[in-house]
């Protein structure tokens, strides 16, 4: 098939990116949101180690979120935290970043069958509030940082 279509001038070309950037920014924060939501509600029906997994994909995809804003391009396809934290140029101190290479194993302990059990018998409830706090803190700093840059 033969299309005649006019190449798109430079400008229209930035705008373009730019809207297409908006797009995947917005799909990386909304997906957090989602998973926030239902990391919450994997804690009220006591599922301590789900609730920690998926404290780990939420801020896994908010980190991407400003990883695309800062860089101007696709975030990178890894699951560590503080790699992607490192990549957003914010600045973490030395207790959030702890907290993220902390959570990067909750990734790990609840992915693997040789892992799992232990990381199961670990996650009672006490183990799983104290982390959530920590989560949900950081969510929400990361948050605020992606309302800042827009």
């Amino acid at each position: 098939m033969c299309y005649n279509r006019k190449e798109k001038s430079g400008k229209d070309q930035i705008i373009t990116f730019i809207y297409m950037l908006s797009e995947i920014i917005d799909y990386w924060a909304k997906t957090s949101r989602h998973d926030y939501e239902t990391m919450l509600g994997l804690f009220k029906i006591k599922r301590y180690s789900d609730t920690l997994f998926y404290g780990h994909i939420v801020l896994e995809k908010i980190l991407k979120a400003l990883v695309v804003q800062q860089t101007k391009k696709q975030a990178p396809y890894t699951h560590n935290l503080n790699l992607l934290a490192d990549l957003t140029k914010i600045v973490f101190d030395e207790k959030a970043l702890d907290l993220l290479k902390e959570v990067n194993r909750f990734n790990i302990r609840a992915r693997y069958p040789d892992t799992k059990l232990g990381f199961y018998k670990l996650c009672d409830k006490g183990y799983a509030e104290k982390h959530l706090k920590k989560i949900k803190r950081i969510y929400k700093f990361l948050c605020q940082k992606i309302k800042q840059k827009k």
